[in-house]
């Protein structure tokens, strides 16, 4: 018990944060030894201010007390750092939290394929859809989801994993014990039925808005990928995509329209080849089908109709027949020639993106798989099958059997 004390008033000590807080429990190797540290060995740390010193010569184990009461009768459990019920993948990152506070059943998050939904807090109503279906999808598949549980994405990815019957956990930017929204009291008693809630703050604390960028690395630490569904230029959600790159995790984007101010930040990802889009569960699952065997399935389900998706959630679907081919919009300024329609190279050149432009290019010669193409083009694979995607939607190039793809109009470069 007194072991479990000192981490918490680690946690506490003003100043003393991230990898700075990193940096002085790898100098003293315990929360005890550095609790019974002096002035004199914080000082030969260095690098420590003031006011942390300050802190760290506050002895009192009162707060912590407090906390460890609270957990017991709030039926929270407290993993730290040291523990070995700490998730491997979390304790990996660059600024591990020291402890988790931790309400639901028991999620062993290294053996599992946990994938991190989110998006804005001010969803359209197709960004609600898209995350609740895809989320449902990914859990019937055998994936855990992970999300915040805020208004709009997050709300609408959890619903939808817990319709599935999937585990789903929610990671928190305040104390496990305080709602927010208020309006998700329900969601949070669901979640910690069906899953876990995890903070990195105790009991009583309030939701901040400086707690949830800190929050988000955890979200992206717990996962093996992350799926931004509804962003817009700047916010939460492309923060929680930072963290999940700088930790080499699988990062995917769901499309949205050009106009729509929540989609552009997922559609600047794909842009730029920072995430591979997507548009149903299989998407995200292909990807880690291989690393989870026997955990994953791949036919979890796609963006259907609403009135698929209700049955599907129900358990009275009936097998749905083929989806149709998806319809490209016409590209502009065509004429007939040779069998293909032909466009002038100049009418469309600006359009396009560096990589659209090259692929469009490559593809003049001939059809050619994703692999080929990355081969003469030497584009990143990712960037390759983003451009790829936009290129049919914008319907310069369609997607033949064997996964070939070829061009769609034949190209005048006069």
């Amino acid at each position: 018990m007194s072991n479990l004390k000192h981490w918490i008033w680690l946690t506490q000590r003003r100043g003393l944060a991230g990898q700075e807080a990193v940096r002085v429990l790898n100098h003293f190797g315990t929360p005890e030894q550095v609790f019974f540290a002096g002035e004199e060995a914080y000082a030969l740390l260095g690098g420590l201010a003031a006011d942390t010193v300050r802190s760290l010569m506050d002895k009192s184990l009162d707060r912590a007390d407090r906390v460890l009461g609270d957990c017991e009768r709030l039926g929270i459990r407290l993993l730290t750092l040291q523990d070995a019920a700490y998730p491997e993948r979390l304790r990996a990152i660059a600024q591990p939290p020291m402890v988790l506070y931790w309400k639901g059943r028991d999620i062993a998050f290294d053996e599992e394929a946990a994938v991190a939904v989110v998006g804005t807090r001010t969803a359209t109503p197709y960004g609600v859809r898209a995350a609740s279906r895809l989320s449902a999808g990914l859990s019937r598949s055998g994936a855990v989801i992970v999300s915040g549980i805020a208004q709009g994405i997050d709300g609408a990815a959890v619903r939808g994993a817990l319709k599935a019957g999937g585990p789903v956990v929610s990671v928190l930017g305040g104390g496990i014990d305080v709602v927010y929204p208020k309006i998700h009291r329900e969601l949070y008693e669901d979640v910690a039925a069906a899953g876990a809630l995890i903070s990195e703050y105790p009991p009583g604390t309030e939701p901040r808005g400086a707690n949830f960028p800190v929050r988000n690395r955890v979200i992206s630490g717990l996962s093996v990928g992350v799926v931004a569904v509804e962003s817009g230029r700047y916010g939460g959600t492309l923060s929680t995509v930072g963290h999940a790159l700088e930790q080499d995790r699988e990062v995917f984007a769901v499309p949205g329209p050009v106009d729509a101010p929540q989609s552009e930040g997922t559609n600047r990802l794909i842009q730029r080849g920072e995430a591979k889009l997507v548009m149903e569960a299989d998407d995200v699952l292909v990807e880690l089908i291989d690393r989870f065997p026997g955990r994953l399935r791949l036919g979890g389900g796609s963006f259907g109709s609403p009135e698929a998706e209700a049955q599907r959630l129900e358990g009275t679907a009936v097998v749905p027949p083929p989806r149709e081919p998806r319809r490209t919009k016409e590209p502009p300024q065509r004429t007939e020639r040779d069998g293909l329609p032909s466009l002038r190279w100049r009418d469309c050149k600006d359009k396009l993106t560096d990589d659209q432009r090259e692929l469009l290019l490559a593809l003049d010669g001939g059809a050619a798989r994703a692999d080929d193409l990355v081969e003469q083009t030497q584009i990143p694979a990712r960037r390759v099958l983003s451009a790829m995607t936009l290129l049919q939607i914008q319907g310069y190039v369609s997607e033949e059997s064997g996964k070939r793809f070829q061009a769609a109009v034949k190209l005048k470069m006069e």
